[in-house]
């Protein structure tokens, strides 16, 4: 796969439906596909977490989620061809999970959260397409435990909702023993989305690479610092890079 690095990030340069048709194939074939998304927050991260940065960098699959990654791909003359959000790549994959017969394993977000995501998806779909569920609230010392409980329950998918960087690298640690699981995915907030705790960003603010904004407003009080404090360091993370100072 043709990849960038800007930053100390590698970044797979995909489409959308070139990153589908990859991981459709890989869960075809009974493979595992380990993927993950940055954004400029967790980029930012990277630079001074190294458990994260390998976390991420030593993904099989790793998609640029954050409009702003794009544009600084661009400045920077190492050009992504699109964003690849994780909330739309997890909504199109539980779509080819309903067609193909796969099963799906989510955990993350409260349980309330969960539970709810699991609800509607069973109406949309099918009970069939679930796999099991759980909370994202656990202590270290039950990760195995939860691993293992994943691990048995028959998924081919999982979708982790949990904010970085405890599901990279969840994800990362526990990588043999989810070994049976062909694709692992770090979603975030995108449960709370689909459960309608938090509205997405219309479509417009999306393209204008606003949806950060859109969502610091929901939860200003939560989202200030990992926002406002994060761009600006990526921005001067930008600057520096262009202007080599």
């Amino acid at each position: 796969m043709d990849k960038i690095e800007i930053f100390n990030t590698v970044i797979h340069n995909l489409t959308m439906q070139e990153t589908l048709e990859i991981i459709d194939g890989s869960i075809s074939k009974g493979n595992q596909l380990h993927h993950v998304v940055v954004n400029a927050g967790k980029i930012v991260s990277m630079q001074d977490d190294l458990q994260l940065r390998q976390s991420v960098n030593e993904s099989d699959l790793i998609n640029a989620d954050g409009q702003a990654v794009v544009w600084a791909s661009k400045v920077l003359r190492k050009p992504l061809k699109e964003r690849v959000a994780g909330i739309d790549l997890m909504i199109n994959l539980i779509e080819i999970a309903y067609r193909k017969k796969h099963k799906i394993y989510f955990f993350g977000a409260t349980e309330e959260i969960v539970k709810e995501v699991v609800n509607r998806y069973s109406k949309q779909y099918s009970t069939e397409i679930i796999a099991g569920y759980r909370n994202g609230y656990f202590q270290k010392n039950d990760e195995i435990e939860i691993a293992n409980e994943i691990a048995c329950s028959g998924a081919n998918i999982l979708f982790v909702a949990i904010s970085s960087p405890t599901k990279e690298n969840f994800l990362y640690k526990n990588k043999e023993l989810l070994k049976n699981v062909n694709f692992v995915m770090g979603v975030g907030g995108s449960f709370d989305v689909i459960a309608g705790k938090v509205k997405r960003a219309p479509l417009w603010m999306q393209r204008m690479g606003l949806e950060w904004f859109y969502r610091f407003l929901q939860e200003p009080k939560r989202m200030w610092r990992r926002y406002l404090v994060g761009n600006t360091k990526f921005i001067f993370l930008v600057l520096k890079e262009k202007f080599r100072f």
